[in-house]
């Protein structure tokens, strides 16, 4: 038979635990490039000289691809004297690399923002940073949601790059489920469907958010 519903059976647990580092993998580091992210489109908007040191610092990191952020962090660090876990490593590359994309996300919902929010809250006498957290940020966030929320889905397609630092992730698990039984349809067929179902599974929640968010500015 092609397809041995044994062995499906028999692998599940172990794909399962697997499934459990991809998942913190994804959440750890989409939480990094959200709150990276949001700090380096501050940055960028601070001022010229700032701003174009983050610009040329973001423009870096989108043009290199990620795998090999992946392995400068997990192989060449510790010549610098920076030994790091690979599943740290390759957190941290996730959340870095993503992070620069959301970077660009938060300053067009921040620039979307009329210039006349800022006056106003000026003439009120508030705070920048009041005036940034109350004012700014809950106007600049719900329309940049969809788009966040499509870097959460991509972040998420992306962790099977960590088995090349043998992150025991899904892919990881199946690709040595597959070598020591020599049977890789099952295994690599069940990760394929584990990602389809917890893509979709993070699309409808992003869809949720975002409606209670439209509803919230609604208000």
């Amino acid at each position: 038979m092609i397809w041995d519903w044994d062995y499906t059976f028999e692998i599940l647990p172990v794909l399962a635990q697997a499934a459990i580092v991809t998942i913190e993998a994804t959440a750890i580091g989409f939480v990094l490039a959200l709150v990276l992210g949001l700090i380096l489109a501050i940055l960028r908007m601070s001022g010229p000289k700032v701003g174009w040191c983050v610009s040329v610092f973001i423009e870096f990191i989108r043009s290199t691809p990620l795998l090999i952020q992946i392995f400068f962090l997990y192989f060449v660090f510790p010549s610098f004297g920076v030994t790091l876990d690979a599943f740290v490593a390759g957190v941290i590359a996730l959340g870095l690399h993503y992070g620069c994309y959301c970077a660009e996300v938060y300053r067009a919902g921040l620039e979307g923002v009329h210039r006349g929010q800022w006056e106003a809250c000026t003439a009120l006498n508030l705070s920048s940073l009041n005036t940034f957290k109350n004012i700014i940020l809950p106007q600049a966030i719900p329309p940049i949601v969809p788009v966040l929320g499509n870097y959460l889905v991509a972040l998420f397609k992306e962790t099977p790059l960590l088995s090349a630092i043998a992150v025991m992730e899904m892919m990881q698990t199946a690709k040595i489920l597959g070598s020591e039984t020599f049977r890789y349809t099952e295994p690599i067929t069940l990760v394929g469907i584990a990602f389809l179902i917890m893509s979709l599974v993070s699309a409808a929640l992003i869809r949720l958010v975002e409606r209670r968010l439209n509803l919230r500015s609604a208000k």
